[in-house]
């Protein structure tokens, strides 16, 4: 079996999903049982499945989520299957390790890759570990993670994209895995690969550096439009407001994890720095954008006592 660490987690397949191996010291802090991918034995009799909710369309394909019981967090021996249409089914049992797969009539090994890694874990984790996704991009300055939100079109891609061409390690595309550990809440590393264009059921292109471990959470910052004429401008956000502005990148909204969410959310923004960037719309002037979210950074300093 090979060896991955994705979203902070170990998991093992028989084969390789990525050409570069993701660094095993990427794993979050606290205990994380690994995780096995293999596929589903041609024996196994089909189950049946009681419940199924439609989840949502993405890239082009519904998705539907299958177990035997109304949706709340997963139990102890729960059968559970995310149906991606006409590519791939994930089966597992809850609180069990195993995750088996068995492709359809258009599936192939690529596209099993994209919504195993994209799609499917950070369901799984949501809804198995109890983990918390932020919609995001994310890269480190000086080894300290940023992340930068932003409705969709909003541009976090691009900028995300110009810090990597800078040379500054990724963390994350698009998906954020985050952690609260000893008071400190963690931006996680998910895999190497970076898709700043929109083309479907495709994980983008492969990215180094990438983050090699579980780093706590810098600062955030909020992507506003202006006039490509306008100045730089990077303003905290305060109080409520932040909070405000980080519900709306929360992944999975599931109305079991509204009470979750809230809290989290709630304490997040309490412990984290949020700030907006007001910068030009203008791809031209991205250098200018670029140094004025560095120096910033770089001007907020390190928590005391933190190592590197």
């Amino acid at each position: 079996m090979i060896e991955h660490c994705l979203y902070g987690v170990k998991v093992f397949c028989d084969f390789p999903l990525f050409d570069r191996l993701v660094p095993v010291a990427a794993v979050a802090p606290g205990e994380h049982s690994p995780l096995e991918l293999r596929p589903l034995p041609a024996t196994a009799k089909p189950r049946d499945y009681p419940q199924t909710f439609p989840l949502y369309e993405t890239h082009g394909r519904e998705l539907y989520l299958h177990t035997d019981r109304d949706m709340a967090r997963s139990a102890p021996g729960q059968p559970w299957c995310l149906e991606v249409e006409n590519i791939v089914s994930f089966t597992w049992i809850g609180g069990q390790p195993v995750i088996e797969y068995q492709l359809h009539e258009q599936g192939t090994q690529p596209l099993l890759v994209f919504w195993f890694v994209h799609i499917f874990l950070p369901l799984h984790l949501t809804l198995e570990r109890g983990y918390d996704f932020i919609h995001a991009a994310a890269v480190e300055v000086d080894g300290q993670p940023i992340l930068f939100i932003a409705p969709s079109t909003g541009g976090k891609s691009t900028l995300g994209d110009y810090f990597l061409k800078q040379g500054h390690p990724m963390l994350s595309d698009d998906k954020v895995a985050t952690f609260l550990s000893e008071g400190l809440y963690y931006a996680v590393p998910s895999h190497p690969h970076h898709r700043p264009f929109r083309e479907f059921e495709v994980l983008g292109y492969p990215v180094e550096p990438f983050a090699e471990r579980a780093r706590p959470i810098h600062a955030f910052y909020v992507l506003e439009a202006a006039e490509p004429e306008a100045g730089i401008e990077i303003t905290e956000v305060t109080g409520f407001r932040k909070f405000e502005q980080l519900l709306p990148n929360y992944l999975f909204s599931f109305s079991f994890l509204q009470a979750q969410r809230l809290r989290w959310l709630a304490q997040l923004a309490d412990q984290s720095l949020v700030f907006r960037v007001c910068r030009p719309w203008d791809l031209g002037r991205m250098q200018e954008v670029y140094e004025g979210v560095c120096a910033h950074s770089r001007g907020l300093g390190r928590p005391a006592g933190l190592a590197d």
